[in-house]
Formats: structure tokens, sequence, C-alpha cells
């Protein structure tokens, strides 16, 4: 939120989830940066209207410019979502533990995604909009592989800047869709309690084993990992749910 200098609008929420809304950061009809709610999960403006019969709330970078959902908002229509991190499950033994990925600095991430407005037949003005976004994915940096074999796409604030730039062609901002690693992250083992999305308790991001530390640029393995006794982690504002 510090490139709109402003406080973060919405309230803490532990456990976001797909068709939920969240705070958003688009370029606005004047070509500043606002901030807007948007539900997650991509209504694309010739649909017939919201569904969730396919997976929209993740979208390729690898194919979205060729997607018929996804190639509208990805010629003009890109935002950002501002999290405290965001959660994956690793299989072990028969069972999936989930993880909260999270800056080690507490700064937050940043995400990239596309937006779309839909209107209902017939309607007129911008009351009337659902604006919907989804969030665009890329391979696993090597750090993260482990884990799952894709992650989304990470954006520094200058790269965030860039990719909210209506004047750039996307064509242009490809190298930002990269597996890169912005900032070095933290990888806590947290509760099941965060597999059902109606579980908003700060429970959800306590760790429950000793947490690790992954260095941005470095290629995983398994002694470049730094073990931290599981603490008191700080105060999530949004926490993305990868599904």
């Amino acid at each position: 939120m510090a490139i709109l200098q402003e406080e973060y609008p919405g309230g803490d929420n532990p456990n976001a989830a797909p068709t939920e809304t969240l705070p958003v950061l688009r370029a606005g009809d004047d070509g500043k940066i606002e901030c807007v709610p948007m539900r997650w999960w991509l209504t694309p403006s010739w649909s017939q209207g919201p569904s969730t019969r396919y997976s929209m709330f993740n979208a390729k970078a690898e194919t979205a410019a060729q997607s018929p959902a996804f190639r509208g908002p990805y010629a003009r229509q890109r935002c950002v979502v501002p999290v405290s991190g965001f959660y994956e499950w690793q299989r072990r033994a028969g069972h999936k533990q989930p993880f909260l990925i999270s800056d080690q600095a507490q700064a937050g991430l940043l995400l990239a995604g596309l937006w779309d407005a839909w209107q209902p037949r017939g309607s007129a003005g911008a009351t009337a909009e659902l604006l919907s976004f989804t969030l665009l994915t890329t391979p696993a940096h090597p750090s993260l592989g482990d884990l799952h074999h894709r992650q989304p796409v990470f954006l520094r604030p200058e790269q965030a800047v860039q990719w909210l730039d209506p004047q750039i062609e996307t064509s242009a901002l490809k190298p930002l869709l990269a597996s890169d690693l912005p900032v070095p992250l933290l990888l806590t083992p947290v509760s099941s309690e965060v597999n059902n999305a109606r579980n908003k308790s700060p429970r959800c991001y306590h760790p429950v084993g000793s947490v690790q530390s992954v260095s941005a640029y470095v290629a995983f393995a398994a002694d470049s990992l730094q073990t931290i006794q599981p603490q008191e982690l700080f105060e999530q504002e949004s926490i993305i749910v990868d599904t």
C-alpha cells in the first residue's frame, strides 16, 4: 500500500478464499493507481455471469495471452493484489500439510493479476458492474518447488508500478512473469484449520512446527534452508489461499 501512500482498506482476513472480495490495485480511467474491491474469481465481460463451473481464480502466465477468458484482460486490464502471505499444501505421508508462505521482513507481498468488469445485459452504469480478478501463476522457483510445481507471480514495488501502467504493452512486461523470488521468504507449517475457508481465526496461521527461511535467488537444497523455531507470527491482514 506504500505505492498509494494509503492504509490497507480491508480488515484482517487470515483465510481469504476464491469468490471472496479483496482490495485490489489497478489503473483507473485517468491512469492513476487506485484500490478497489474485487471478487476473487474472474468473470469475463462477455460471459453470462458469475459462475464457478470453471477454475478462474488462477491463470497460467504462459497461456493467458491465448485464453479466451484471459486474453482481453491480459492485454489491457492488469492488477496487483497486496497480501501478507499465501498458503500452499505439501503432500506428506498420505496427507497434505498446509504452509504459510510470507515475507521474512513482514512487509507483505505483491501478486500480479488480471481483472475484468461484467454487467448484466440491459444494465448501465458502474453501479451494476461486477469487478473480479484472477491471480497469475508461473512455474515454481526451485526454492519453492518442493512445496508445489507452481507459484504466484511476485512483483517488487517498482515492478508493480510497471505492471499497472496502462501505457506499457503487456508483451514488454513478460520478463516480470518469470519464476522469481523478490524477497527472502518464510515457510511456516500451520494448522489444518486453514483447509476450511469458513475458518477466519488467527489460529489459521499459527505455527505448528519449525519455520524455514528461503533466500531469494537461491536454488532449493535441503541444507540451504535455515530452521527457525516456532514463534508468534505477525498479524496477517490478508492471506491468499491457493486451492
